[in-house]
């Protein structure tokens, strides 16, 4: 294969794997984001400090991939070989990165998951006491999860209002533990199924949920943790196959300048050699061809001028006659 066709081939496959490779890198810096800054999950509630640290960790490696990306590309569209060094240092470290961050996550995803509990806990404990976003947060799970409390309805007499009821039972619950509410309370979250229990502080449900969130939270969180982990993955194995194609194309720029200087090299050679070639032949036939001319001219003895009218043999020839 021809070192230019084989250069452009190399370079469109380094373009194909950028292009992936950025995609990779956007999503696990949209995983960042949504673990660091979104207010709609419980991620926004839990006080892990090991989750923190993989949030900064993904925000860092998407950033990062997006820059090593227009590196890369840069680098091979215009055969600068310093910016493939730079960019393969940079693959270096971000493979580290990945791996650290990969391995944060799967080591700490017990205490994670311990803390999505006792946050889940507290929601229960300190519910409707200021009907902040925790509490629509915690409606917002039983609601789509079809569950209620984190382990079953017994946990919400953890509730202080709950409590305060001196209730031998969950017989008040939030409306969202309920299959179906059949008449809301006035301005109240709390719903029950007891009839001797006052309409107007308390709405009537029918048929509670028995199953606690916890197992759906937990599920939920170990979805996310692998989706986290295979995007990681899937950027270290195409980084390792960038890799191998960046080298390939260093080598490849490599030769290609090694051709340019001794091309240069060599065609001035050349061009001198051949000069002096024809140089030479000039002065080896120069004077044959006059010394050639000068046989086919008559010297007379007595004035020395040539005369071509009586070449010598015609002299000879008379005198002989």
């Amino acid at each position: 294969m021809k070192l230019d066709v084989k250069i452009q081939l190399l370079q469109f496959v380094s373009h194909v794997f950028n292009f992936v490779f950025l995609v990779l890198g956007l999503s696990v810096a949209g995983c960042a984001v949504w673990i660091l800054f979104d207010r709609g999950t419980l991620l926004t509630f839990l006080s892990s400090d090991e989750l923190r640290t993989v949030g900064v960790g993904l925000l860092l490696i998407g950033g990062v991939v997006v820059l090593v990306s227009l590196i890369g590309c840069a680098g091979a569209s215009g055969q600068n070989r310093l910016l493939l060094l730079v960019y393969l240092g940079l693959l270096i470290v971000l493979v580290l990165g990945q791996l650290f961050v990969t391995l944060l996550l799967l080591i700490n995803r017990d205490k994670i998951g311990q803390s999505l509990n006792n946050t889940v806990d507290d929601i229960i404990s300190r519910y409707g006491q200021s009907g902040n976003r925790r509490d629509q947060l915690m409606d917002d799970i039983q609601n789509h999860g079809q569950c209620c409390g984190r382990i079953g309805p017994s946990d919400w007499l953890m509730n202080s209002y709950v409590d305060s009821l001196n209730l031998t039972g969950p017989d008040v619950l939030p409306c969202s533990c309920f299959r179906h509410v059949l008449q809301p309370g006035f301005n109240s979250s709390w719903c029950s199924d007891l009839p001797t229990l006052p309409d107007l502080q308390y709405g009537r449900g029918n048929g509670s949920y028995q199953q606690g969130c916890g197992v759906k939270l937990s599920d939920w969180l170990q979805e996310n943790a692998l989706t986290i982990v295979g995007m990681d993955v899937g950027l270290i194995l195409i980084q390792l196959l960038q890799f191998g194609v960046m080298v390939t194309l260093y080598r490849a720029f490599g030769r290609k300048a090694a051709l340019k200087r001794t091309r240069s090299l060599v065609e001035p050679d050349h061009a001198h050699l051949d000069h002096a070639h024809l140089d030479h032949a000039h002065l080896d036939h120069a004077p044959e061809d006059d010394y050639a001319e000068q046989n086919y001219g008559y010297v007379d003895h007595d004035d020395g001028l040539v005369d071509s009218a009586h070449p010598p043999y015609h002299h000879d020839n008379q005198n002989y006659r």
